[in-house]
């Protein structure tokens, strides 16, 4: 991400991910697809992968957030996030020291099955029930998050993973980067009844830029407008309510609209969303707001 070009941009913040990568899942070649996904990744290679990446963000000219009031304007501030909880010990021995070093948000899987829980394989068209749902370690680690106030994402997650942390977790649920399966249905979007429960949970969904996650052909088109992004934005907003719909992006982890580009784009999509009508409330609640509010509900 360009921080200084961000930051003259507006952008105050977001969730920085720690993502211990595996092989690369190939780009879908056409549509439909079905990608592979590759093997799980053993817990001492991944804790090793995450404290590089941990020390390579504090490197950075970032602040670490550990409360919902550290964002300010002209400054970026970084939510510590886990993408895939594959450096987090299976009897959880290590969660409350990731916690001191910051970590406020943790997505259980990173589509690749792990100790916790089970994601989605990248399919075009696809539901996201694709498989079984939390383990053991998973329960405990949705209630051990819960207790030390770090959110659970659930993008990446599988339905069944989705429906068991619904029914343990005592937060707002959360899906940081996910859009809407009835206008885009791939297997990696919220089908209506999953934004339902966000929404009876006082959560909220962060629109997903990646294209394939956006158009309804589910096409890895880079030229896709942004009026893409503004069609899910309407769609949640319509479903859920404007309190629960927020910006997700998935900069440097998908490919976005080029008219967007990167961070410093964002105006333009702030732009967008005021010529599709929203005025200057809901497009506070949309870009911060709504965020803002999560994080203090759930971070104690």
């Amino acid at each position: 991400m360009q921080l200084e070009e961000a930051r003259d941009a507006g952008f105050a913040g977001g969730f920085f991910a720690l993502y211990v990568p595996s092989p690369r899942v190939p780009d879908p070649a056409g549509v439909p697809y079905a990608l592979p996904l590759p093997d799980p990744i053993p817990f001492e290679t991944a804790a090793a992968i995450a404290d590089e990446l941990y020390d390579t963000l504090c490197s950075l000219p970032v602040e670490l957030a550990r409360s919902a009031d550290d964002f300010r304007v002209g400054k970026v501030t970084a939510i510590v996030h886990m993408e895939g909880a594959e450096a987090i010990a299976a009897d959880l021995s290590n969660l409350e020291a990731w916690h001191e070093r910051g970590l406020r948000s943790l997505g259980l899987v990173w589509s690749r099955a792990n100790a916790f829980a089970e994601g989605v394989p990248f399919r075009f068209p696809s539901s996201p029930d694709t498989g079984p749902g939390l383990t053991e370690a998973g329960r405990a680690l949705v209630r051990a998050c819960n207790r030390l106030g770090i959110l659970v994402d659930l993008s990446h997650l599988n339905e069944a993973g989705f429906w068991d942390v619904a029914r343990l977790s005592d937060a707002p649920l959360v899906a940081t980067h996910s859009n809407a399966h009835a206008l885009c249905p791939a297997s990696r979007n919220l089908t209506d009844a999953q934004l339902d429960a966000i929404r009876e949970s006082g959560g909220v969904v962060g629109v997903n830029f990646a294209v394939t996650f956006l158009r309804e052909d589910g096409s890895q088109v880079p030229e896709t407008p942004i009026a893409e992004i503004v069609r899910h934005v309407d769609y949640l907003a319509e479903r859920m309510g404007v309190d629960h719909v927020a910006l997700g992006s998935d900069f440097d982890g998908a490919v976005v609209p080029s008219e967007l580009g990167g961070a410093p784009g964002l105006p333009r999509l702030v732009d967008a969303l005021r010529d599709a009508g929203h005025g200057e409330e809901v497009v506070a609640k949309i870009t911060h707001q709504n965020w803002l509010r999560v994080l203090r509900a759930t971070w104690h």
